[in-house]
């Protein structure tokens, strides 16, 4: 009877520190359909907090989402912004009347600093290897091998430079490589 008693002790304390799964246990005087009341006000607040968690859940990956459509769409910008005065001094050279080769190199000399700076200002970096370089293939790509009085697998020439954004490959260097 004393461990009934106990028993039932510890199930009350148990119980009370899960109220928010078990309901209380009602006073005595409690009539059955008044415990029946409070149970179902008590279902109707969860499932009240549910559907609002649930709806706060699915506002929350809406969000997300129209977020995430935005960046994709305005990736750019900030790129497109630092091209637009490049252009606009490629088009002012070719307004000219009668350019000297002088002013044709001195605009495009100025030209070139503002790509250099857009690229700079993106990290669009260049990828321009040296001669004796040993070959990366994660950077270069070797067109064809010819002999050469260096080290094999090291950079003969570079045909092309190559481009990383940020940590990123976007095109690699092309070179030939000793063999």
């Amino acid at each position: 009877m004393e461990n009934q008693e106990k028993m039932q002790g510890q199930a009350e304390q148990a119980a009370q520190s899960q109220d928010n799964v078990v309901i209380d246990k009602a006073p005595e005087g409690q009539s059955p359909e008044e415990k029946l009341a409070a149970a179902e006000a008590k279902v109707r607040e969860m499932q009240d907090a549910f559907l609002r968690a649930k709806a706060d859940a699915e506002n929350i990956r809406r969000r997300a989402q129209e977020d995430i459509a935005k960046a994709h769409k305005f990736a750019i910008e900030n790129f497109a912004e630092a091209l637009v005065p490049v252009k606009d001094s490629l088009e002012m050279a070719l307004k000219l009347d009668s350019p000297s080769v002088e002013s044709l190199k001195e605009g495009v000399e100025m030209t070139l600093k503002q790509l250099s700076a857009a690229f700079e200002r993106n990290r669009l970096q260049e990828i321009s290897p040296v001669q004796g370089e040993k070959l990366d293939p994660m950077k270069h790509q070797a067109i064809s091998m010819v002999p050469a009085e260096q080290d094999a697998n090291t950079i003969v020439s570079v045909l092309q430079k190559g481009y990383m954004i940020a940590d990123r490959l976007l095109r690699p260097a092309l070179v030939t490589v000793a063999q």
